[in-house]
Parts: structure tokens; C-alpha cells; sequence
């Protein structure tokens, strides 16, 4: 029996560790050749900065890309390294057309590259906010280009039919629920879901689907963020381990989640929760033309008195971690 991924190429950007790694060994178990992504540079502990180097598709050994596409190898699969920056357009395009050259053809993109610079608003300075957007947001929409421009490309060398086309892109609990250490990160993450609908209407014509999660992993990017949550006893099953988030990634990149388009799915330990888009929770209409102030201090007022502080759209049951 084939594969689900058998005679498909997968790019996986920000893969040399933690969830892209994960992800990249789970497409590669599915069948897939997967091209593995990331800027780091070999050393001691690397970075998480990712910012400011083109690279390219040459991997020097022992840098994080290469070291999990040997791993890929070794295990019988097929696998390429890329060391570029996806927040540099021309780097972006170069790691589509690796995949190209390579395999014949780009079949999935997963976006996951990304990094922090945490500091509360009233603190935090312009390249602090345009180093997150750069490399989440504009990360994004450059391999998202590049990459529906081959298929486009493709469909039309087709007679206009339908490709075969995945995008599985990340956001976060950051974007649904708020952060307050991290308004850089939660707007990138919300510009992603954007992007990611956006696509998905533009590409479904061609065969090609987008979906977006929101994967709660201990990574060393999260290090921080989850440092209150404690890690299991020897043998235990993590619940914040990449491993609970790549087999989504690698049902959203099959041929079964061909009708899946457009959606937003939170995913952590065992769970998997399919949100919907926000729906309204009241309406008042004027009774005159237009509003006053004093008509709409009378119906929203009470609407929100007695609403914890900070409370947003978001559900809480599902953004609470699971332990059991």
C-alpha cells in the first residue's frame, strides 16, 4: 500500500529543530521529499534570531538543515538542505526552485520558521516589532508567493485544471487569546490566519488548499514561554512535545484533507480543536438614523459591565493545556 505522500516534494521552512523538525520527519515518514529549511549557521547551541542572512541552497555539514535531512536519508528517505532566510524575497524564491530542481515539482509548503523578541508595548522598539513581522509575516507571504506561482504556473501548463497543492502555515494562541509581553508576535501570527484565508480562496480554483494552526510545542523558541509548565517523568509522554502537532501537519499536507480549506486548527497534546471564525455575540440596532453617543452608552455599557478584565473572543476551555 503507497504512502500518503509517496511521489510528493515538501518544503519545511525554520526545520532544522524542534516543531519544523518534527514536521519535516513526519512528511518523510508519510513518503515525501522533503527540502529542509533553515538559516542557522552550525555552533554551539545556535540561534533563534533568524534574521539579516540570504543563504542559499548550498548546507555546509553539521548545520541544523543538513543534520535532519541526513536524518531523513539515513532512514531511507529522500531529502535536500536549504540555508536561507524566507524573510529575504530572493532566498524565498531559490528555496521554491531547489524543491523544483530537485524533485520536478513543489507538492507542500510548510511554514514554520519564526522567532521572539518579547518586550511589553510601551518598551518596545521599531526593530523589535520589524524583526517579527519580517520573518513570520513577510516569511509567509514570500514562500507563499513563490510557491503559488508554481502552481499557477503548473495548472495552466495543464489546460487550467486542478495541481495538487498544500500550505499548512502557523499562527498561535497568541493571536486568539492575547500576549501581553509579545504584541509583535501576536499581530505577525494574526497577519498569518489572514494571509492563509486570503490564499486559500485565490488557490482553491487551481486544486490547492491553505490551512493554518496553532501549535502549542517546548521548543527552544518557548522555552520561556513554558518554563511554568512542568516537564514529565521519564518515560511520560510530554504533553507539549512537536510530536502531538506534526501528524496534523501531515494529515493537512495528504490527499485526505483535500476538502479541508481555509481553516484554523489549535493543536497540542492529543487535541485537536477546529475553531470557527468569530461569530457576533450581540447586535443593537439604532433606533433612529444614526447612533449617539448617549444611545450607544445605554446598550453597550451594561453589555460589558462586569466582564473580567482583558477578556477576549477566544474559548477558554480550549486554550487551557490538558495534563491528563
Amino acid at each position: 500500500m503507497p504512502l500518503p505522500l509517496e511521489g510528493r516534494s515538501a518544503i519545511v521552512t525554520g526545520a532544522g529543530r524542534g516543531l519544523g523538525r518534527a514536521e519535516a520527519l513526519e512528511l518523510a515518514r508519510l513518503g515525501a521529499a522533503v527540502v529542509v529549511n533553515d538559516y542557522e549557521q552550525p555552533g554551539p547551541g545556535g540561534t533563534t534570531r533568524a534574521e539579516g542572512h540570504r543563504g542559499g541552497s548550498v548546507s555546509p555539514s553539521g548545520t541544523p538543515a543538513e543534520s535532519v535531512a541526513e536524518e531523513i536519508r539515513a532512514a531511507g528517505g529522500s531529502a535536500v538542505a536549504h540555508l536561507g532566510d524566507v524573510a529575504d524575497h530572493e532566498s524565498a524564491r531559490d528555496l521554491v526552485d531547489l524543491a523544483v530542481r530537485e524533485y520536478g515539482k513543489l507538492d507542500v509548503l510548510v511554514n514554520n520558521a519564526g522567532n521572539l523578541r518579547d518586550r511589553m508595548i510601551f518598551s518596545m522598539s521599531e526593530d523589535e516589532w520589524d524583526s517579527v513581522i519580517r520573518v513570520h509575516l513577510k516569511g509567509h507571504f514570500n514562500t507563499t508567493h513563490f510557491a503559488a506561482a508554481h502552481w499557477r504556473s503548473r495548472s495552466k501548463a495543464a489546460g487550467g485544471g486542478p495541481v495538487y497543492g498544500r500550505i499548512v502555515n502557523t499562527s498561535s494562541e497568541a493571536f486568539l487569546a492575547g500576549s501581553a509581553g509579545q504584541p509583535n508576535y501576536a499581530a505577525a501570527k494574526g497577519g498569518i490566519v489572514g494571509l492563509t484565508t486570503s490564499t486559500a480562496l485565490a488557490l482553491a480554483k487551481y486544486g490547492v488548499t491553505a490551512n493554518v494552526i496553532c501549535p502549542r510545542a517546548r521548543t527552544r523558541m518557548t522555552q520561556d514561554v513554558f518554563a511554568g509548565f512542568p516537564k514529565p517523568e521519564e518515560g511520560a509522554v510530554d504533553p507539549l512535545s512537536p510530536d502531538h502537532v506534526a501528524p496534523l501537519v501531515g494529515y493537512l499536507a495528504s490527499p485526505a484533507a483535500g476538502e479541508v480549506n481555509g481553516q484554523l486548527l489549535i493543536v497540542h497534546g492529543g487535541m485537536v480543536a477546529v475553531m470557527e471564525r468569530p461569530r457576533v455575540a450581540a447586535k443593537y440596532d439604532t433606533a433612529k438614523d444614526v447612533f449617539t453617543y448617549g444611545e450607544l452608552d445605554d446598550v453597550l455599557t451594561p453589555y460589558f459591565a462586569g466582564r473580567p478584565p482583558g477578556e477576549t473572543f477566544a474559548s477558554p476551555e480550549v486554550l487551557t493545556l490538558r495534563h491528563d
